[in-house]
């Protein structure tokens, strides 16, 4: 979309980074707005750490630019390609700095909606844990919530982010976020930290907005054995489907990065999903190399990292500008910590590695009997998914329905409803696609969209009368150019033009052959070479017919220049 160029100021020779948008680009006034954004919303924080934004406007070749501090360091991404993954301690010492100044953008009302490593960038800082500080860069789809007067509006069907890091709530419309979009993707950037790739992935863009909508994560320990018990349920929480299941602020989740660095545990109230990880009688525990401690003081702030703050990291290459949010101070909410075991020494036989013997001559204990089928509690949730269903509310029936094979994995009427709820998120998207085409009169996008929505599916009546108006649309509009075609004797470029049409639309091309073209063909349709004299030029009755004459492929008529005598001029 535009370029970064390194300039100095002539006057007092500091250097500066001036981002400028393409000169055909800065002519679209919503996208010159979104970019504008990025400089609105980095300066709209009193914090320190947000890289100063020194001016924005527009050059006299008409582009738009921005001019703002210069930083130099490494994104985030990239070192994640270096290394493969980074250990827990680094990502959480990472994600805690992203969270505080997440805090802060949230406290101004500003909701990022694109957080993803590319957006991260570290630079050399003695002053923080480390020695380099986090900064969110690219502002430039970010929701501005509390200014009511701006001009940058999201459609609430418009879907914007990038797919990989994007909440549930943000898959089904821009229009619908709050701050809490933001700590999901955060999750999902957590997630590809210490796991090495992302929770969800497919081979379309659909597929991982339906994961995200509908499916559960991998549990990250159990991609890569060796994630502490305590990063499994901080990741999962934030990866809730339902927000009010996140964590409710971005400073909550910076405090429980800093319990888990200082050696502490997570609150209690992680949710179903995240409960799911915490086995009874097993400890979250602290990362690797920090001091293991049971409780926490009632503390306005987090325990700092044990040891001490690293030396600063040599220049590597990679100079870029940015418009980022700093760091801002510890939070001020006490840190939530639940005791974990007795004291330093652990739970009973912890670290021996080998269960008590039982005495000999004694009977081995019963196993416990397996739990009967809650039927009542399985009819209620199957019950309630299909009320659910009935409503349209597909993320309510997945979770339903999943609670209910949770209980009964063979139900066949969960199954089933657990189908449909997943096809239906997909269909969803694919109309969402559909619409958003069919509103900028992206033919052809429109189309491609509304055959991935499913036959069955409740979103293809919803389309079909928008699709079919499209298609008439378009026959017209082929009919109007073929016409023009035929009226300038083109008929190669007629042939072609149905040929195109018949791709999107059959009956398209079809309307087009039936424009009757009197110009001098080249090529046959379907590749067989042939020659058509213009209007007059036939063996007819001399009557000023216009007809032209077909020759067969296998006589082509001479045509000037044409010397093997195939119909085709031969250019010497």
């Amino acid at each position: 979309m535009g370029a970064v160029y390194l300039a100095e100021h002539t006057l007092l020779g500091r250097r500066a980074a001036v981002k400028v948008l393409q000169p055909n680009l800065s002519s679209n006034q919503d996208i010159v707005q979104r970019f504008f954004n990025e400089a609105r919303a980095a300066t709209a924080i009193a914090d320190p750490g947000i890289v100063q934004i020194f001016d924005f406007g527009y050059h006299t070749d008409g582009s738009a630019y921005i001019v703002m501090e210069f930083l130099e360091g490494e994104p985030l991404d990239a070192r994640l390609k270096r290394q493969g993954r980074l250990a827990p301690e680094e990502a959480l010492r990472l994600l805690r700095q992203v969270a505080s100044s997440l805090h802060a953008a949230h406290g101004r009302g500003i909701i990022h909606r694109d957080l993803k490593p590319e957006n991260i960038f570290l630079v050399a800082d003695r002053e923080v844990a480390g020695g380099e500080r986090a900064k969110i860069l690219d502002f430039g789809i970010a929701k501005l919530s509390n200014n009511a007067d701006s001009k940058v509006k999201t459609h609430t069907a418009a879907i914007m982010g990038t797919p990989m890091y994007m909440s549930p709530e943000q898959c089904r419309g821009a229009g619908h976020v709050d701050h809490r979009s933001d700590l999901y993707s955060l999750g999902c950037v957590l997630y590809h930290l210490v796991v090495g790739r992302v929770p969800f992935d497919g081979e379309g863009i659909g597929e991982i907005i339906a994961a995200h909508m509908m499916s559960s994560p991998p549990v990250p320990s159990q991609q890569v054995p060796g994630i502490p018990p305590g990063v499994d349920a901080l990741i999962l929480r934030l990866l809730a489907k339902r927000p009010e299941e996140r964590f409710a602020t971005a400073g909550e989740l910076a405090e429980a990065c800093g319990a888990l660095l200082g050696g502490g545990t997570l609150p209690p109230t992680l949710g179903p999903i995240a409960a799911t990880v915490m086995a009874a009688g097993t400890s979250p525990g602290a990362i690797t190399g920090a001091p293991s401690l049971t409780t926490l003081s009632g503390s306005a702030t987090a325990a700092p990292v044990a040891g001490t703050v690293a030396p600063a990291p040599k220049k590597r290459g990679g100079l870029i500008a940015v418009g980022a949010i700093a760091a801002v101070g510890a939070v001020a909410a006490a840190v939530l910590v639940l005791g974990g075991g007795g004291g330093g020494k652990g739970g009973a036989g912890a670290g021996t590695g080998t269960a008590a013997a039982a005495p000999i001559g004694t009977a081995a204990p019963t196993p416990p009997p397996t739990p009967a089928v809650d039927t009542a509690a399985i009819a209620k949730l199957v019950s309630e998914a299909r009320a659910a269903a009935d409503a349209d509310k597909w993320a309510d029936v997945s979770r339903l329905a999943g609670e209910a094979l949770a209980l009964d994995p063979q139900h066949a009427d969960a199954r089933a409803l657990a189908d449909t709820a997943k096809r239906e998120a997909q269909s969803a998207v694919a109309y969402d696609r559909f619409t958003i085409a069919f509103e900028r009169e992206d033919t052809v996008g429109a189309v491609d969209a509304y055959q991935q929505i499913a036959n069955d599916s409740t979103y293809k009546g919803r389309a079909r009368d928008a699709y079919d108006q499209l298609r008439l649309a378009y026959v017209a509009s082929t009919r109007d150019q073929a016409k023009k075609l035929a009226k300038g004797k083109k008929c190669d470029d007629l042939d072609s033009l149905a040929a195109a049409a018949e791709r999107v639309f059959p009956d398209a091309g079809t309307a087009a052959r039936e424009i009757e073209c009197k110009g001098a063909r080249t090529r046959k349709p379907g590749g067989t070479t042939v020659a058509t004299p213009g209007p007059g030029s036939g063996s007819g009755s001399g009557s000023g017919s216009t007809q032209p004459e077909v020759k067969p492929a296998d006589t082509p008529a001479k045509v000037p220049g044409d010397i093997d005598g195939d119909g085709i001029p031969d250019v010497r």
